[in-house]
């Protein structure tokens, strides 16, 4: 049929086809339309088969099945195994199936999310700022905390797997946080008047202590996965590791590099603050200084309210002294 190959499946009664002999009694019908006997155009005899014949979508194969080698990812393994296909005869192909299938075809939109995924962080960036530029600082920051997450699993030699994107994933959320906090306050001075150089260092230094503290809080709380034993420690050290590499990387080095990365983005771009600089900074006081204003504030509107007490009585004495003597008066009038 135009050079197709189909298939066709042949039935016949249980009397005319119970020994290969009886493949001489069946008949086809040619191109011109004449009946030709079957054992014609074939011919039979007894081998020594398989027992089991196996098919994948119709087509004989043999399905393979294993594991990675400790210290190899199973994206490595199945690398392999397409290049040992590829060294065998031509006419012999290879599919994945099962586990491995769905892996590859997760593998191949992976990229394509982690791309919306930055792409949506950057959007929402870009409307809280309301600024194409400062988002881009913020950006520059998560590098770090993806250097941290493979050096980690490098030195104790973990795969790069499941396990370890996970990780990955959030160290750029922690990344992302640190410089938030140090370019929210420094857009915010940088706004009000204060020079740029001048706004960042006072952020990074007003900022130091809450960035230390969540990300050692952070830390410290995967560190038993990174150190965990027994079942299900494999997954454990996986993540823990990238997540306690990627903190310390995106911390120490946070601190030097995101001051650099707003400043440097802020000259490129041509950011102008909403004030015009040397104007000054309102800025908070510090606790005890506000308790101690709030103080002198209190004793001062205390001792108003004291003199206020004590004036009342004067001002009354003295406003009724002329009714008193015009009532003195009033008989001598009369």
């Amino acid at each position: 049929d135009k050079g197709r190959v189909k298939k066709v499946y042949m039935q016949g009664d249980a009397p005319f086809r119970m020994s290969p002999e009886d493949l001489s009694k069946w008949y086809l019908r040619n191109s011109k339309g004449e009946m030709v006997p079957f054992a014609g155009i074939i011919n039979s005899r007894w081998v020594v088969g398989a027992p089991k014949l196996s098919r994948f979508n119709g087509a004989p194969s043999l399905a393979i099945a294993g594991e990675a080698a400790p210290g190899h990812s199973s994206g490595e393994a199945m690398q392999a195994m397409e290049d040992l296909v590829k060294q065998l005869p031509a006419g012999i192909g290879f599919q994945w199936a099962a586990i491995s299938y769905e892996e590859r075809l997760s593998g191949s939109s992976s990229l394509m999310l982690y791309g919306l995924a930055l792409l949506m962080v950057f959007l929402c960036l870009a409307a809280l700022y309301e600024s194409w530029a400062i988002p881009v600082a913020v950006f520059m920051d998560m590098p770090l905390g993806a250097l941290g997450v493979l050096a980690a699993c490098a030195l104790r030699g973990l795969p790069n797997d499941t396990y370890f994107q996970i990780g990955l994933i959030t160290i750029i959320g922690l990344s992302a946080k640190n410089a938030i906090l140090v370019v929210e306050f420094a857009k915010e001075r940088y706004d009000h008047g204060e020079k740029l150089h001048a706004a960042t260092l006072e952020s990074v230094k007003q900022r130091l202590r809450p960035i230390m503290m969540t990300s050692i809080a952070f830390g410290l709380g995967v560190l038993p996965l990174a150190l965990s034993t027994g079942p299900g420690a494999g997954s454990q050290n996986a993540i823990g590791t990238g997540i306690v590499g990627g903190a310390l990387t995106t911390t120490i080095l946070g601190l030097f590099f995101v001051p650099f990365y707003f400043v440097t983005v802020l000259e490129l771009f041509g950011v102008k603050p909403k004030k015009t600089p040397g104007e000054g900074y309102a800025a908070p006081p510090e606790p005890g200084k506000q308790a101690e204003q709030n103080h002198r504030r209190d004793n001062k509107d205390g001792k108003d309210d004291d003199a206020d007490q004590d004036s009342a009585p004067i001002a009354a004495s003295v406003s009724s002294t002329p009714k008193t003597e015009a009532k003195e008066k009033e008989p001598a009038n009369a």
